[in-house]
């Protein structure tokens, strides 16, 4: 019997070779974009779970707030793990992460710079899943200088990884690493990313009120975070009031699964991803597909009199409704399965582009050949009964005599129905084209935004070498000694990375925070950073050469910090601003700058403080800026000057605009990636439309012949067919309209700074749906309007 059902189906698709094809492409389209979206989605949803205890591990974040102030930290102090193993039975395992352990490694003659290496305590083996090719993971940190490296890092010092084992490697100078292990790359969908692990030092330790490292616990079970939480009070009675007085003090325990979609705290481990994108990928998946399967409904329906005859003799000679419906779900079904094979061919071909755009690794058969294939096949019965359940269930409703007649009865239900789902699938793809529309204005305003200084030819970069930063002014000197540098400065970070340090500003008397207390980002410069930065100031000075400003602890604020504050005069006043041994430490502010951002402009710009370097040792970061006229010239000659200081390293410098157009990243992947998607969208829904209309021409053909006969021209035979479709288009337009304005602005709303959401952008996404569903309508149209109205009229 199935046999037999499949065999009308092929016969029926075969029959009507156009319709079929245009179903075909459209599914076909909309399955690839379907996977290729799930992919991506379960991809995203994966991070960290291949951690064998992934459910157990926890990261420790802290949120403070006092009066002006607060802070929410994805890092705690060094002292902040032990302490937690030792007051909760719950907690089987601590571990601390510093991120601060690479540098310049050196194996003989072989020098490799490798930034992303952490320290971390032995027992991270125990917490994390790593799988070690050599080494005991049980003792591999277990010894001060012990190192593990990922098997890419040991083969780009060694060769061969199996050669690493006992091998011992420096950082700089005098730090000796024996290697103790090697372990396989650290997996893509890892939130922690390292080229290798160092041990810690033996007196590693810090003060409770200075936070720099990233803590990660393991519980006995899962649900012990809730008592660890619940009793946060008592460990900060305990162990923090001390540095944190007055401050209202949440411990806050972070799922590992659920931090790279669902956190976005200060000084994440890196950049994570968004759980809105994964909803908004998700749903776009979702509503591709429906527009494929709209397509297919619609044409079907639509030429329900093509087969009433058929349906009426099939019912005279005794087929009931139920075996005329498994006919037709025989035709979706198969013509679901022919789209998917089309579609798994379309994901083979688009998955590199994909991958290119999005950053990700992704393959065809990401869940194994045989799981993907079973999915594939399931997925192809599922739409099949789906696509097919509506037209199936309307075609086989008809009355037998009235089918033998042709007569289809009242159809205005149906009418009505296949119009709505025309409109249905133009609000999709208009709210698409506002919202690649959208993003793609926010990007460009970020990426233009005056952010208070020139980013244009400045380039930062580490000064490695401990004596080298104790002769910046002999460097910056050579330096400007060539017309083709334009200025040089010294900084303790470089901006634009997401990293600048923060300390307490204006504390109490007794060194504990007050209610006029604030964080506040700390920023080292030197006297020349903000002329060469063209950092305007707002009142006061800039620091002046010589020791005065040094001695007197001057600083320099910007604008949000005296606007929060209240103050009216802050020149040369005097605050608290740390304790050093129990002596609280004054500075005198001698100037005020004009805001400037250190971040993306999805953050808002912070209180800050300018501090001169106490040591040398603070002078980390050069600053230059070069002059336009011959860019090469001018990094060459860089290069030369700082050699002489530094030869055994080489400057890797990074422009500053670069560092800022580095954090929206992930906003470029989603721009582009949606924009691909609404392209595919736009597409089946014309691929529909033309369907749609290449069917209206058929059944008008004698219609048209007579108007043509009568005198009409092309264009009033394209106008007839047109007019119609264009009109859902434009209900449509203004269906969507209030729809997009609310998914672009909670969009925008991640951005303190933001670009306005203009009227013209649905204007135009409006039109140029309309245009497009217009031309692809005419193109079909002209060609029925063309034809010898001769051979129609005789056709019978």
């Amino acid at each position: 019997m199935i046999k037999n059902y499949l065999k009308i189906a092929w016969r029926n698709l075969n029959k009507h070779r156009f319709f079929s094809l245009v179903n075909i492409c459209g599914l076909a389209i909309g399955v690839a974009a379907f996977w290729i979206i799930a992919l991506y989605v379960t991809d995203e949803w994966s991070y960290d779970r291949y951690n064998e205890k992934s459910d157990r591990i926890f990261r420790v974040a802290q949120h403070g707030k006092w009066g002006n102030g607060g802070f929410n930290l994805a890092i705690t102090s060094i002292p902040y793990a032990p302490a937690l193993k030792a007051d909760y039975p719950e907690v089987e395992d601590a571990i601390r992460i510093d991120l601060e352990g690479g540098g310049k490694i050196t194996y003989g003659e072989k020098q490799i710079e490798a930034n992303d290496i952490s320290f971390t305590d032995n027992a991270i083996f125990n917490i994390f899943t790593y799988h070690f090719l050599s080494g005991d993971p049980e003792t591999a940190l277990s010894k001060p200088h012990s190192i593990v490296l990922t098997k890419t890092l040991a083969e780009k010092i060694f060769g061969d990884a199996s050669d690493a084992m006992d091998k011992t490697i420096s950082f700089d100078k005098n730090d000796h690493n024996v290697v103790t292990g090697v372990i396989d790359d650290v997996p893509a969908n890892s939130t922690f990313k390292f080229s290798a692990l160092r041990s810690l030092n033996v007196d590693y330790n810090g003060r409770w009120g200075s936070a720099g490292v990233f803590t990660f616990v393991l519980l006995k079970n899962h649900d012990d975070y809730k008592k660890i939480e619940a009793h946060s009070d008592d460990f900060f009675n305990k162990h923090l009031k001390g540095d944190f007085a007055g401050v209202k003090y949440k411990m806050e325990l972070q799922p590992l699964t659920s931090i790279h979609l669902h956190s976005n705290l200060d000084y994440e481990m890196g950049n994570n991803g968004n759980i809105a994108y994964v909803y908004v990928f998700s749903i776009v998946g979702l509503l591709i597909l429906a527009i494929a399967v709209i397509n297919y409904v619609n044409l079907t329906t639509a030429r329900s009199s093509v087969r009433i005859k058929e349906i009426g003799i099939r019912k005279v000679i005794g087929s009931g409704r139920s075996q005329l419906l498994y006919m037709f779900f025989s035709e979706s079904v198969l013509l679901a399965v022919f789209a998917t094979i089309a579609g798994m061919v379309l994901i083979q071909a688009a998955i590199p582009y994909f991958n290119l755009l999005s950053g990700k690794s992704l393959d065809i058969w990401y869940f194994g050949i045989a799981k993907s294939l079973l999915i594939f096949a399931f997925f192809a019965l599922i739409i099949g009964l789906i696509s097919g359940i509506y037209p199936a269930l309307f075609l086989s409703g008809f009355n037998t005599i009235p089918a033998m007649k042709g007569q289809l009865g009242n159809q205005s239900s149906t009418v009505i129905f296949r119009k709505g789902l025309v409109i249905f699938q133009f609000v999709i793809t208009i709210v698409m084209i506002v919202g690649s529309s959208v993003i793609y204005q926010q990007l460009h305003y970020v990426l233009n935004k005056d952010l208070g200084f020139n980013k244009s030819q400045m380039l930062t970069f580490h000064i490695h070498s401990h004596d080298a930063r104790a002769k910046t002014e002999e460097i910056k000197s050579q330096l400007l000694q060539n017309p083709l540098i334009e200025s040089v400065a010294v900084a303790g970070n470089p901006i634009g990375n997401n990293d600048i340090g923060s300390n307490d500003f204006n504390i109490g008397p007794d060194g504990n925070n007050a209610p006029d207390t604030k964080m506040v980002e700390s920023l080292i410069i030197d006297e020349d950073f903000i002329p060469a930065m063209q950092i305007k100031m707002a009142e006061g000075r800039n620091f002046i050469k010589g020791v005065s400003d040094t001695a007197n602890h001057s600083i320099i604020v910007n604008e949000t910090l005296i606007k929060e504050l209240g103050w009216t005069n802050p020149i040369g006043r005097r605050v608290r601003t740390g304790v050093d041994h129990g002596v609280i430490q004054y500075s005198t502010i001698v100037g005020v700058v004009k805001d400037f951002n250190t971040y993306s402009l999805q953050h808002k710009i912070s209180p800050m403080v300018l501090n001169l370097p106490a040591v040398s040792n603070d002078k980390d970061n050069l600053y230059v800026r070069l002059r336009k006229n011959n860019i090469p010239a001018a990094l060459s000659y860089l290069q030369q000057v700082y050699a002489r200081f530094d030869p055994e390293n080489k400057v890797d410098y990074h422009f500053l605009d670069q560092n800022f157009a580095a954090q929206y990243q992930s906003e470029q992947k989603q721009g582009n990636l949606l924009l691909i998607f609404t392209v595919l969208a736009i597409s089946i829904a014309c691929l529909g439309l033309f369907g749609l209309v290449t069917f209206t021409a058929e059944q008008r053909v004698k219609e048209i012949g007579i108007r043509k006969v009568l005198g009409a021209g092309i264009h009033h035979i394209v106008n007839m067919l047109a007019k119609e479709l264009v009109l859902l288009v434009l209900i449509a337009a203004v269906v969507a309209t209030p729809l997009a304005w609310m998914a672009a602005s909670k969009w925008l709303q991640s951005f303190e700074y933001r670009t306005s959401i203009h009227w013209w952008v649905f204007a135009a996404a409006g039109l140029a749906a309309m245009l497009l569903a217009f031309i692809t309508i005419s193109v079909r149209s002209v060609k029925a309007a063309l034809a010898n109205p001769v051979k129609s009229l005789r056709s019978e």
